[in-house]
C-alpha cells in the first residue's frame, strides 16, 4: 500500500534511537523527509546515512534536547533550513527514572513535566497554524500503554504521560475539520533499550534474577514475545498517512494483546 506521504516533510523527535529512530526509517521508507532530532550527534549521523542509503527518502538530523529550555527554536528553526515546513510531527520522549508515587517528589515532577509534556505541546502549537494554512496535517504522540493501565514502579510516567491523553483529545478535536489528525500511539514491551534498562531496574527492586524478570514478563503478553521495533514504527507510519485522515483522537495500542483493559 502507498500511503500517500512522499515528499512530505516529518520531525521525529527522540530519534537516535529506539521507537524515534524506527519510526524515522518507517516514514522514509514512504518517500518522506525526515528530520531526526536527539542528543546524540553520531547516532543520528549514523541513522540518516543509514536511510539515505537504503530508503527512497530523505534524512537530516538536528542536536536538541528537550530539556533545554531553547528546544522549541532549535527545532523549528532546523526544520524550516532543512526540511522547509513540517507535515507530520512525531512528538516522542525519553522516559523518566523508575519510582513509586512516594518518589515523585516536586523536583522531579518538574523536571520531567519540563521536558515531557511542556516542549511537546508548545512545539505542536507552533506547528499548527501552518498545517491548517495547507489544509493537512498529522500529529502522532507516542505515550506508553502506561495511560490505560499503570504500569508498577513507574509513576511518573504514568501520571506525566497521561497529562498528554486529555490534551491530545482535545486537540484532535479543534484541528480536525482542518485536515489534521491527532492521535497517540501506546507501546507496550517493544524491544528497545529502554526495555533492558526497566528490566534491570525491576530485577534490582524486586531482588530477582534478570532472567526471572524477563520470562515473567513475556508471561504477561499474549503474543508470548517482545514486540518489534519495526513493527511499531509500521503502525505509526500509517496512523501519519493520507489513508489514515479519518483515524483522530485515538489512542492506539501496539502491545500484542498485553494491556487488559476493554
Amino acid at each position: 500500500m502507498d500511503f500517500g506521504i512522499s515528499g512530505k516533510k516529518a520531525v521525529v523527535l527522540a530519534s537516535s534511537r529506539g521507537l524515534g529512530a524506527g519510526i524515522a526509517e518507517a516514514l522514509a521508507k514512504e518517500g518522506a523527509h525526515v528530520l531526526l532530532c536527539g542528543r546524540t550527534p553520531d547516532r543520528l549521523q549514523a541513522n540518516c546515512k543509514a536511510i539515505n542509503e537504503t530508503t527512497p527518502g530523505k534524512a537530516d538530523f538536528v542536536v536538541a534536547d528537550l530539556s533545554d529550555g531553547n528546544f522549541v527554536e532549535t527545532l523549528l528553526a532546523a526544520a524550516e533550513e532543512k526540511l522547509g515546513g513540517i507535515d507530520i510531527l512525531v512528538n516522542n520522549c525519553g522516559g523518566p527514572t523508575p519510582g513509586g508515587v512516594a518518589e515523585m517528589s516536586p523536583e522531579k515532577l518538574t523536571a520531567f513535566f519540563n521536558s515531557m509534556v511542556l516542549p511537546v505541546i508548545t512545539l505542536t502549537n507552533r506547528v499548527v497554524p501552518k498545517m491548517k494554512e495547507k489544509g493537512w496535517g498529522r500529529i502522532l504522540t507516542v505515550a506508553s500503554g502506561g495511560v490505560v493501565e499503570p504500569i508498577p514502579n513507574l509513576a511518573l510516567s504514568n501520571t506525566l504521560r497521561s497529562a498528554l491523553v486529555g490534551w491530545n483529545k482535545t486537540l484532535s478535536t479543534e484541528v480536525a475539520a482542518s485536515g489534521i489528525t491527532a492521535n497517540m500511539l501506546l507501546p507496550g514491551r517493544i524491544h528497545t533499550d529502554r526495555i533492558d534498562e526497566l528490566d534491570d531496574a525491576n530485577a534490582t527492586r524486586s531482588g530477582k534474577s534478570l532472567e526471572e524478570v524477563r520470562k515473567a514478563s513475556l508471561a504477561s503478553i499474549p503474543a508470548g514475545r517482545l514486540g518489534r521495533v519495526e513493527e511499531f514504527a509500521s503502525v505509526a507510519a500509517f496512523l501519519c498517512s493520507k489513508q489514515a485522515s479519518y483515524v483522530t483522537g485515538g489512542m492506539i495500542r501496539c502491545d500484542g494483546g498485553a494491556t487488559r483493559t476493554v
